[in-house]
């Protein structure tokens, strides 16, 4: 088992991001399966990658790097039976460690390295298996723990990557990784996704999934969470949600809704509303980073205009109205970590609340295809705590349950800037064919 860490000391704050040729996961897909190159190939060059980067940025908790070069060999020899192959076919990919995955360990939030192993992927790992995809390791989560480095920006090293799904993002920005799965409860995968420079969707709450999560996650206690890709390309997003969507026949919140063709959504004419969501303390970067991408969306035809929604401040105090109750650690037994903080009158009124904003935002959206609006108020911060003020622009949208994803959006300096494209709840097509579209344009 290869930790992290046994790379040896960092260098000098020097930034490592993938080289912009560097193919995303669709492409090599496709590149394996008309075998211009072989698995093992790909495989061998993630691996070298990772152990250029990982003294710089700490990505991976764990590895089985033996494991995947055999798997790897083992997809070469199926593709040159004949053997039928899927979408993903020999491409790597990185989980998120709070995913479980069979064979590697899963810390989840606790402090003891290694003391569970899973016995069974969780669903979205075993689809993404299924589709051909072979695992690099798992990454490590929000600032490390005491047995793991503290993870750094590919960008800009002495900067966070964000968090929780800190590892992933930067190993994907860095190259060392295609393809990842990521969860998101209030931004986890779209801040990252923003700081690091990345595409990121947060999946309509419900369209993957759940079970295999740890901490574990009750629908009714915690409909905010939601398992989703990170990816360099656009493409990639789109790809992998085919692969992990829908319901596994355990978890209560999977819903068998059908996905929409993300190749039929026509760009020009869709209605798009830019909004800062009533901010006051978004840096002019941030905000110019935003318009930058409206006008983009103009030019591909879609008829962009102003929004007036000031939601950041309901949406935080009913996220820290949410915080402040007790969540049970344990799925079977009412196991509390602590006494709520809030009274019972409190409570009813957070949902009261909850519930009032998601009404609001689905008859909004019934006016607008899509929203446009910053995904954080400024960029990546150096390392230290992060706190609910860096989530305020993603918060909104895990309390209502609707799709966004995260696109690159120039840059402060050294460091990216990301803008979030929020959809109709179930209508992940529509966000990211926007995304593409974007993503084709840029290119």
């Amino acid at each position: 088992m290869t930790h992290s860490h046994d790379a040896g000391p960092a260098p000098a704050d020097r930034p490592c991001v993938a080289d912009p040729a560097t193919p995303g996961a669709a492409e090599l897909a496709r590149r394996i399966a008309a075998r211009e190159a072989t698995a093992l190939e790909v495989m061998q060059t993630h691996l070298a990658r990772i152990a250029e980067t990982e003294p710089t940025i700490h990505a991976f908790a764990y590895r089985d790097d033996e494991a995947a070069l055999e798997a790897a060999a083992e997809a070469d020899a199926a593709l040159a039976h004949g053997e039928p192959i899927g979408p993903l076919h020999g491409v790597p990919v990185s989980i998120k460690d709070w995913i479980e995955a069979e064979g590697l360990p899963c810390d989840g939030e606790l402090d003891e390295p290694g003391g569970y192993r899973p016995k069974r992927d969780a669903p979205a790992v075993a689809r993404l298996r299924a589709a051909g995809a072979i695992l690099l390791g798992k990454t490590v989560t929000r600032e490390g723990k005491a047995h793991q480095p503290r993870p750094n920006n590919p960008h800009a090293p002495d900067h966070c990557p964000g968090g929780s799904s800190s590892g992933e993002a930067a190993a994907i920005a860095a190259g060392a990784s295609p393809l990842g799965l990521g969860s998101d409860s209030g931004g986890s995968i779209r801040l990252p996704a923003a700081w690091c420079g990345l595409y990121g969707l947060k999946p309509t709450q419900g369209r993957v999934p759940l079970t295999g999560h740890l901490p574990r996650l009750g629908h009714l206690s915690d409909p905010r969470t939601a398992i989703g890709p990170l990816a360099r390309r656009a493409e990639d997003l789109a790809l992998a949600l085919k692969v992990i969507a829908g319901p596994d026949g355990a978890d209560p919140s999977a819903h068998p809704v059908p996905l929409g063709d993300t190749g039929a959504v026509e760009v020009r004419g869709l209605r798009v509303g830019l909004t800062d969501l009533g901010g006051t303390d978004l840096t002019p970067e941030a905000w110019a980073a935003t318009q930058g991408v409206a006008r983009r969306l103009e030019a591909l035809g879609a008829a962009v205009e102003p929004l007036d929604l000031p939601i950041l401040d309901e949406a935080l105090d009913v996220s820290l109205a949410y915080w402040a109750r007790p969540e049970s650690v344990s799925h079977r037994q009412w196991r509390p970590w602590g006494p709520s903080r809030l009274t019972a009158d409190q409570v009813e009124e957070s949902v009261f609340r909850w519930e009032r904003l998601q009404r609001r935002m689905e008859a909004l959206m019934s006016e607008w295809d899509v929203l446009l609006c910053p995904a954080t108020p400024w960029p990546a911060p150096d390392h230290r705590l992060l706190d609910a003020r860096d989530y305020l622009y993603t918060l909104p949208f895990s309390l209502t349950a609707q799709p966004v994803v995260v696109v690159p959006a120039g840059r402060a300096g050294a460091l990216p800037l990301g803008v979030q494209i929020v959809g109709r709840r179930w209508r992940e097509d529509v966000v990211l064919a926007l995304a593409m579209a974007l993503d084709l344009d840029r290119a």
